[in-house]
């Protein structure tokens, strides 16, 4: 198949998308598909679109992610043009050309919904949830109404608006501060005394407008994927400094990932349960992956649902699929496969 592996993008998690649809891309052809790597926000401004790129498709160098998010200021000053303000020229061409695209892109610019929607309309085929799914999920706020009218256990939250007045002394402490649409920690804080709060809510609101603000919840982080219809075996993430942040996430060794988790076979099928009524509550398909805390009692507290979770050398569900047999090939494969089913 002709497959266009969308990444990059106006996203703070631009080079996390980079480093996923690398090996993606790697793996689709591997596998004998013509899949090409582009840029969602710079696009092909030098295609004239005849020229048959699939057949020129050939294997990627692997892309290594930086400690820091990208400057992007000066990624939206270095591009001259684009389809819109978010898709670069020729991308809508060229993935109507494809027979699917694979959605390597990681944050708002690709899973707030809007680029689903976009190609809903245009009649493309893509991997991952459809628009509505993608909604719910990337707005933590929403997704958090939905899991406490579903009586899901998540933690305590307020929403706090930009220019909006708020008492910062009725806000818990400890508590952690993140932007309410953001992906992989970018932004996040966890404020244990209040003399932190200030210059947490400062970070987070230099990402967005709208931010949440949550009880801190103490307990091992846990994340369970999802695909297809079945609820893989929960990952631990044990960070060894601080919490899993930005850095933590996709530096090599920053981390130790235990897969499965050391937990007990009921934890295990509770926590695999809660996974799949938050993935088809908020209306997700093919693949995803659910986080968790669960605390010493054996509360497991829902954090959010990932449509587009990293597919990075260090990511949790490629892990999570190894342990019941999938390759990272066969990974892929599947996300396609079941993509095309929808």
């Amino acid at each position: 198949m002709k497959i266009v592996v969308l990444a990059g993008g106006l996203s703070p998690e631009r080079d996390v998308s980079f480093s996923s649809g690398t090996m993606a891309a790697n793996a689709l052809l591997s596998l004998g598909h013509q899949a090409i790597l582009v840029d969602l926000f710079f696009g092909l401004p030098e295609w004239d679109g005849k020229t048959d790129l699939f057949a020129q498709a050939k294997p990627l160098s692997p892309f290594r992610v930086a400690e820091a998010e990208p400057d992007l200021d000066a990624l939206r000053q270095s591009r001259k043009a684009g389809f819109n303000d978010y898709i670069g020229l020729n991308v809508p061409e060229l993935c109507e050309q494809a027979d699917i695209v694979y959605m390597a892109l990681h944050g708002d610019c690709g899973e707030n919904g809007k680029l689903q929607a976009f190609f809903d309309a245009h009649g493309i085929r893509y991997t991952g949830s459809g628009a509505e799914g993608c909604r719910n999920a990337m707005d933590k706020w929403i997704s958090k109404q939905m899991f406490e009218s579903a009586g899901i256990l998540t933690p305590k939250g307020q929403l706090l608006k930009a220019g909006d007045p708020f008492d910062p002394d009725s806000l818990p402490i400890p508590c952690v501060v993140k932007p309410c649409n953001g992906g992989s920690s970018i932004g996040v804080s966890i404020v244990r005394e209040r003399r932190d709060l200030y210059d947490a809510l400062k970070l987070a609101f230099s990402m967005e407008n709208t931010i949440l603000v949550e009880e801190y919840v103490k307990g091992r982080e846990l994340s369970c994927g999802v695909l297809g219809d079945v609820a893989l075996p929960p990952i631990e993430i044990i960070p060894l400094h601080g919490f899993y942040d930005y850095k933590n996430k996709y530096q090599a060794g920053a981390s130790r990932e235990v897969t499965p988790a050391e937990i007990d076979a009921e934890t295990t099928e509770r926590i695999q349960k809660i996974a799949l009524d938050v993935f088809r509550l908020l209306g997700l398909s093919v693949y995803g992956r659910i986080d968790f805390l669960l605390t010493e009692h054996g509360d497991a507290y829902c954090l959010e649902a990932n449509t587009l979770p990293g597919m990075t050398p260090t990511s949790l569900l490629p892990q999570e699929a190894a342990v019941v047999g999938y390759s990272y090939e066969q990974l892929c494969d599947a996300i396609i496969s079941l993509s095309l089913r929808k």
